[in-house]
């Protein structure tokens, strides 16, 4: 842990323990509490690779589900249009711009071809 991040291992051991000086503890206790921290700890977030901790994650999917049961009894569910945005996507920077288009006729991507083609 104090390889990953020696800050963050402090901070929470300040926040957790109100321990600031890790250093004078032996090894084995410290240890044995930084087991103990809780998992949404700095730390722990980090050792899980995660942007933000689990719990945040954990609501942001309850949103997400709850809008979808939301949305797939609307009309625009019924119809597979205007699916609501990911927000468990958004906090963990899996949201990515799409530059895919779509056309509801051919002439209308004949012209924007030729607009994008500088025609």
């Amino acid at each position: 842990m104090l390889a990953l991040d020696e800050s963050a291992l402090i901070c929470d051991f300040a926040e957790t323990y109100h321990i600031y000086d890790i250093w004078s503890f032996p090894v084995d206790y410290i240890a044995r509490l930084a087991v103990g921290l809780r998992d949404n700890s700095r730390i722990k977030t980090k050792l899980g690779n995660l942007q933000v901790p689990i719990d945040s994650v954990m609501q942001a999917m309850a949103v997400d589900y709850l809008a979808l049961l939301l949305w797939f009894q609307s009309e625009d569910g019924r119809k597979n249009r205007n699916r609501p945005k990911s927000f468990t996507e958004a906090i963990m920077g899996l949201v990515q711009e799409s530059n895919i288009r779509g056309f509801d006729s051919a002439e209308e991507f004949e012209r924007a071809k030729k607009k994008l083609l500088g025609g």
